[in-house]
């Protein structure tokens, strides 16, 4: 007996195809912010501000103390008590960049803390 009748089922998939698609599909769905993003955007902000203001503080206070280093050994003649001054000014920039940090980024919780109450407690439903 021969038999010709063919009845076969061919298919194909591609797991990696299928992850681009749905990531382009993605692109082009309207976007909801969930509660769990929320939470993650708002955990971020507070220590964001603090980061920016200390890492300012941090850069400048350091550019003094290497201009009032460069006032003492360069120009000792005439800048020597200036370059003292301006370098101390740095060195106490420096040590109250992380105090600096800490206060805003408490400060900042402190404020978000109402709005990350609820939406943790939404979650936790």
């Amino acid at each position: 007996m021969d038999n010709k009748n063919n009845n076969s089922f061919e298919y194909t998939y591609s797991a990696p195809q299928q992850e681009e698609i749905k990531r382009i599909r993605e692109k082009y769905l309207p976007r909801e912010a969930d509660k769990m993003e929320q939470l993650r955007r708002l955990d971020q902000r507070t220590t964001e501000k603090a980061r920016n203001f200390s890492l300012t503080c941090g850069i400048i206070s350091v550019l003094l103390l290497g201009f009032g280093m460069s006032c003492v050994m360069v120009w000792s003649e005439i800048l020597f008590i200036p370059g003292i001054i301006i370098g101390l000014l740095g060195i106490s920039g420096v040590s109250m960049t992380y105090p600096l940090y800490q206060y805003i980024t408490r400060r900042e919780r402190e404020k978000i803390a109402p709005e990350i109450i609820r939406l943790t407690d939404e979650l936790m439903k």
